[in-house]
């Protein structure tokens, strides 16, 4: 086994003159197009969703949702891509790329059709979960088949700058054209689209393709955790409902945060348990003992608390003070497309090029968080036209297009085996979309409530039989006009103050402490078949 891994590492690559070929292409399509193909399905997968936040007025007009409800159901899509992680290295080397593609298309289109005709909120919870494990499977898929193609070497510090162009390009892209579908036409016709793209995944895998698998001795998912994957599914939803509903129904003073939080602390517990006890869990305690693991972990979450100010803040001014539609803030937020695409040229140049230490790219990171914010407190106030919180936009878009490729690049330096990244990528997620996104929402919903509350006591301690303009007062213009609109500005600027001691405190620590870096020596990573006898070879040992 250690001969023929040997062998196949060190085989010469085929002959540059022939051009990059795709083995799952019928061979007359031309080789040049192969890879575009593949391209534009990625982009049709990620632009599909369960739930689509850039028509939740939409949503809300035609429904009986609240903002809550669309969220968790943005958050159960997240759930179903975190948690799929794992599965996405065996199921390559399981199925042939045309049996996963098709399935995660076929899958994707029927949740679609449920989501545009049902409201109960149970039944699209587990809808929007499958949508996105679907989505993931999809796109994973489409990438790792152009992986070569992007850079020959398979140079991670290439291949996930390039990677997140087409993620964030979508994340960005796919909330403005729900956010149009909705204005001009209906939100429902999002999902017609998102039925239309896989129509499209369809079409191109049933003409322009055949089946390829690159283990021609599948691998058996035999012996997967599932129960421990269905337990660590519960966690995230529990952890998701507390933080999206906890300021809504005031935290530990309702009984159903209560129930929420004791479920959560048991299934936390028992999925602990597995993973202690369990001879094969869903994921391995060796995870946590690579180096730098825990480090980025913890980063990821810090920096996802600072961006929780962008998810919470910015919907509360454009939507409650200014009173944007969503159109028009889908458009504003198009803005940080820009500063996103300098922060992916800022990493593939520090990466890359220099070779420079990591701590310190993310030290630049947190320091245009730190500029964002201070832009938005300098910024807002009761006669500012939208224009001019655009460059905060572009800065905070800049810190966001750095961070999140150079610590995926981190992880995959730090793991010394291809499975165990995978797995990394759920624990990455999971401090990504719930201990920073998700728990950075509820806080800064938290904390803004609190100083909206402060602020408004302190206006109604001034209203006093004493004082003479209290005649003239006009008490609802006070409760639902104009000086409601400045106490919430007011709100909002004490709340942008304590993130910009936050994020300069951040931006400090990494850009004036030597912290000891990864290596910053590029290995190279093995074929997928070499990849597969390895993953097989260890699993021979264990038993």
């Amino acid at each position: 086994m250690g001969k023929l891994t040997e062998f196949l590492m060190k085989a010469p690559p085929p002959p540059q003159q022939t051009g990059f070929c795709m083995p799952m292409m019928k061979r007359w399509v031309p080789r040049a197009l192969q890879p575009w193909i593949y391209v534009m399905t990625a982009f049709c997968f990620q632009f599909s969703g369960g739930m689509y936040l850039g028509a939740l007025d939409g949503i809300r007009g035609t429904t009986n949702f609240m903002i809550e409800d669309v969220m968790m159901l943005l958050y159960a899509t997240l759930a179903g891509m975190a948690v799929w992680f794992p599965m996405l290295f065996k199921m390559k080397f399981r199925f042939t790329n045309r049996q996963l593609l098709c399935t995660s298309a076929i899958v994707i289109g029927i949740c679609n059709l449920v989501t545009m005709h049902s409201q109960s909120m149970p039944l699209l919870l587990a809808v929007c979960f499958i949508a996105g494990i679907a989505k993931i499977q999809g796109t994973f898929e489409c990438m790792s088949n152009i992986q070569q193609w992007i850079t020959p070497r398979r140079d991670f510090a290439v291949f996930f700058p390039v990677l997140h162009i087409i993620l964030l390009t979508a994340i960005e892209g796919s909330g403005w054209l729900a956010a149009w579908m909705g204005h001009h036409l209906t939100w429902q016709m999002m999902h017609v689209f998102t039925i239309s793209a896989m129509s499209f995944v369809l079409l191109t895998q049933s003409v322009l393709c055949r089946p390829f698998c690159p283990m021609p001795n599948r691998i058996s998912l035999s012996g997967t955790d599932w129960q421990g994957a269905l337990l660590v599914c519960l966690t995230m939803l529990l952890y998701s409902y507390i933080f999206v509903y906890g300021d809504y129904y005031r935290w530990t003073e309702s009984r159903q945060i209560r129930m929420a939080a004791a479920l959560a602390l048991v299934s936390t517990g028992l999925t602990g348990y597995r993973l202690l006890h369990y001879t094969y869990p869903y994921i391995e305690l060796q995870l946590l003992k690579c180096k730098n693991v825990v480090p980025i972990l913890i980063v990821t979450t810090l920096a996802e608390l600072a961006f929780g100010a962008e998810h919470t803040l910015e919907e509360i001014l454009y939507s409650e003070v200014v009173g944007l539609e969503e159109l028009t803030k889908e458009c504003q937020y198009l803005w940080a497309l820009p500063g996103m695409f300098l922060g992916i040229a800022f990493d593939l140049y520090w990466l890359k090029v220099r070779k420079w230490k990591i701590w310190k790219l993310i030290g630049f990171a947190f320091l245009a968080i730190f500029s964002y914010a201070l832009l938005m407190y300098v910024t807002i106030g009761p006669d500012v036209s939208i224009e001019q919180y655009r460059l905060a936009i572009v800065l905070r878009g800049f810190g966001y297009g750095i961070l999140s490729p150079a610590l995926m690049w981190a992880l995959q330096e730090s793991v010394p085996r291809l499975e165990l990244f995978f797995m990394g990528l759920f624990a990455f997620n999971i401090t990504h979309m719930y201990l920073g996104g998700a728990m950075g929402y509820g806080f800064y919903a938290t904390i803004f409530s609190h100083f909206l509350n402060e602020d408004m006591l302190h206006y109604g301690r001034q209203l006093t039989l004493t004082n003479p303009g209290l005649a003239q007062l006009d008490i609802p213009e006070f409760l639902g006009g104009s000086y409601l609109h400045s106490m919430m500005l007011v709100a909002l600027k004490q709340v942008y103050g304590y993130v910009i001691w936050y994020a300069l405190f951040l931006a400090s620590l990494f850009l004036l402490c030597d912290i000891p870096a990864v290596r910053t020596n590029i290995r190279k990573v093995p074929l997928w078949p070499v990849l597969a006898i390895e993953y097989l070879a260890e699993r021979r040992k264990g038993d």
